[in-house]
């Protein structure tokens, strides 16, 4: 089967949607397929390009068995909502030669669109037309209601209802729409997506890689680290994650001198963040580390952190969870009831409302002043990971729903 993927985020990049943008792709390679990929420049989370590439030029390369086309595009080193447009635009437009090339010259049986960037989505459906490729869009947030709840975007002007129309417009018009969550699924029926153009695909945990560990030596005596225990949050500081309350639940539990936390991750909020946590010493930040030192990053936790925004719960799943989830630690998430990140979370940490400080502190407490608990969680987090978010499992899947699209059978629906 020939596959060509168009995605904005892809390897070098070690965080988010690009792990799984990757992932997917080499391991389509692996069972034997020819694929493609039209992707930008890499430049997250930090938002400045990284060493060895060039944010203006072309780029070719085979990595791992994937033909990769690298395009210029515009990256703000201060993304705002009207720079984030033009960031989506200029790769889109860059985009735009590379797919049409390559849909006419090798005639994919399938092309893919990965979400964001929507902005692209023309382009991947542009190339599917002209050389017959059914049309694939997989949805890894839903981008312009998460702009709308970070205020990146205002929700009651004329660019609010054209995105909305745009949106709309997108889904309906691909021959299968997939998303990472059961609510993501049901939200894209809410949209007018029909049923049977609807699939779950789920992001994974890599949980040979990634294992639960007695303590991380490594990061504790490199950070020296002293305290007997962590709180670990690890991932991108933008809007979205309203990792502030993290902070703020350090001044509340300042008077623990058994506590440290740890908030790992780049971002443009970070710089704020550290001014926010600027008197407190019971809190340390540290940039993102090597994806081969990810299993003992994650085992420094003796609970993992995952906070969220209010409005963003259910347009977006955090990718940080299923490696949480593989280290075996129990966590404290924010949350309310019913949405999927409680459902996934259930059995294997706590999950408090959000914007509670109070809650999240309690919760931080009760979690590790409460051994019998603390196990319980522990051995439930990774008993999620294995039979959930099992990489091979959920890829396999997938692979057998591209194999039967492309032979025009009738998908599976598994969003109900």
């Amino acid at each position: 089967m020939k596959i060509l993927i168009l995605g904005l985020n892809y390897a070098p990049e070690n965080i988010g949607i690009a792990v799984y943008t990757t992932g997917m792709a080499e391991y389509l390679a692996e069972q034997g397929h020819e694929v493609q990929v039209v992707a930008g420049q890499p430049y997250y989370p930090s938002w400045n390009i990284m060493s060895g590439h060039n944010a203006w030029l072309y780029k070719k390369s085979n990595e791992n068995g994937v033909k990769i086309t690298r395009v210029p595009h515009y990256i703000p080193s201060k993304p705002t909502g009207v720079k984030r447009m033009f960031h989506h635009i200029s790769f889109a437009f860059s985009a735009l030669f590379p797919m049409v090339s390559r849909a006419i010259s090798t005639r994919p049986d399938i092309i893919i669109n990965i979400a964001p960037s929507l902005v692209g989505a023309p382009v991947a459906k542009f190339a599917a037309f002209i050389s017959g490729a059914k049309s694939w869009l997989h949805i890894q947030d839903f981008e312009v209601e998460a702009a709308f709840a970070t205020g990146l975007l205002k929700s009651d002007n004329k660019l609010a209802r054209l995105a909305l129309w745009y949106e709309n417009a997108i889904l309906k018009s691909f021959d299968i729409v997939s998303t990472i969550s059961v609510q993501m699924c049901k939200k894209l029926k809410e949209k007018g997506v029909k049923g049977d153009k609807i699939v779950e695909f789920r992001n994974w945990a890599d949980i040979e890689t990634i294992k639960p560990l007695d303590r991380s030596s490594i990061f504790r005596k490199k950070w020296n680290i002293t305290t007997k225990y962590v709180a670990l949050y690890s991932g991108n500081i933008a809007n979205k994650q309203g990792i502030s309350i993290i902070v703020d639940a350090a001044k509340k539990l300042h008077h623990r001198n058994d506590l440290t936390f740890v908030i790992c991750g780049e971002g443009p909020n970070r710089v704020n963040l550290e001014k926010q946590a600027n008197s407190l010493n019971n809190v340390r930040f540290y940039d993102l580390q090597a994806k081969e030192e990810l299993n003992e990053l994650m085992g420094l936790a003796s609970v993992h952190l995952l906070p969220q925004l209010k409005n963003v719960v259910d347009l977006v799943l955090p990718s940080k969870l299923a490696n949480m989830l593989a280290s075996g630690r129990p966590a404290v998430v924010i949350a309310a009831k019913g949405t999927g990140l409680a459902n996934e979370m259930e059995g294997c940490g706590l999950v408090v409302d959000p914007e509670d400080v109070l809650s999240f502190s309690l919760a931080i407490e009760k979690i590790i002043d409460n051994p019998a608990l603390y196990d319980m969680y522990k051995k439930a987090a990774r008993s999620q990971a294995e039979k959930r978010w099992f990489k091979n499992m959920i890829l396999a899947q997938f692979e057998a729903n591209l194999c039967n699209f492309s032979e025009c059978s009738k998908i599976k629906e598994t969003s109900e």
